[in-house]
């Protein structure tokens, strides 16, 4: 006679606890993000970030020791838990594209690598965000859309740029794939300097800012509503659209550039 397989379910169990400690890892990641903590500066207390993340302290200590063993975190004597003072590999965004920053600013053409590389990136986080978010994943989403939105209008293209970032990152974040998340994570300088030579070009008419407006708007819907199709066309749609928009703008301000360089006419 056969006997059952008892393994079935603590196996089935332990994947669930493996996938749930990731998960805030993530979101450990994301907070260290979102308050700007610097190498040197300490993480909340354990009950306290373990009450604010809605998790029990045996999966945020899970969660902590796997990114102490990236050389993101890591404890001192005596308590707590600091952020490393180094660079590490959940930041690769520090150190390896820090020398092409300015390259990117100073040259427009290189706006368009970007927005190829964000094309199969961003229809790709929006696809699995739609099957994966979870509702704080969808509260942060719409959050971050609002927030992104609100600053249009403020003269302030530089928090609009942090806004934009955000948003995009947002869905990425709820895609819960760590290697897709980690890319883009790297990315979020470059990121963060495509989107403010886009803003400063494209949301100053209201020509294209209302699409643009309509563009995040489907792509925050399609993710929320969980329609993995609707979700990666949106956010293809989106890019096609700031990259012809860019085109043309170029393509209209060498004209103008070359015009200015004619001799006078003589009547």
């Amino acid at each position: 006679m056969r006997l059952p397989a008892p393994a079935t379910r603590p196996d089935t169990i332990g994947a669930r606890r493996v996938r749930l400690s990731d998960q805030v890892a993530e979101r450990v990641l994301a907070l260290i993000d979102a308050r700007a903590l610097r190498p040197g500066d300490r993480l909340p207390p354990e009950r306290a970030l373990a009450l604010e993340l809605g998790v029990s302290r045996t999966v945020l200590r899970e969660a902590i020791a796997r990114l102490a063993s990236q050389g993101v975190l890591h404890a001192r004597q005596g308590g707590g838990t600091y952020l490393c003072a180094h660079d590490a590999p959940a930041f690769p965004r520090i150190a390896p594209l820090q020398p092409f920053l300015g390259v990117f600013r100073s040259d427009p053409e290189y706006r368009y690598d970007v927005l190829e590389i964000r094309h199969g990136l961003e229809g790709m986080a929006a696809w699995h965000a739609a099957l994966r978010a979870t509702d704080e994943d969808r509260a942060r989403i719409a959050e971050a859309f609002d927030a992104m939105t609100a600053l249009h209008g403020r003269n302030d293209p530089a928090g609009e740029a942090r806004a934009d970032a955000a948003f995009h990152l947002s869905i990425a974040e709820a895609s819960h794939n760590l290697v897709l998340l980690q890319v883009m994570r790297g990315m979020f300088d470059l990121l963060q300097t495509n989107i403010s030579q886009s803003r400063e070009m494209l949301y100053v008419s209201a020509r294209t800012f209302e699409p643009l407006l309509v563009q995040h708007r489907a792509m925050r819907d399609a993710v929320l509503s969980g329609d993995p199709e609707a979700a990666r066309a949106a956010a293809h749609t989106h890019l096609a659209f700031v990259h012809t928009s860019l085109r043309e703008l170029d393509e209209n301000e060498a004209r103008r550039a070359r015009a200015s360089r004619l001799p006078p006419s003589h009547s």
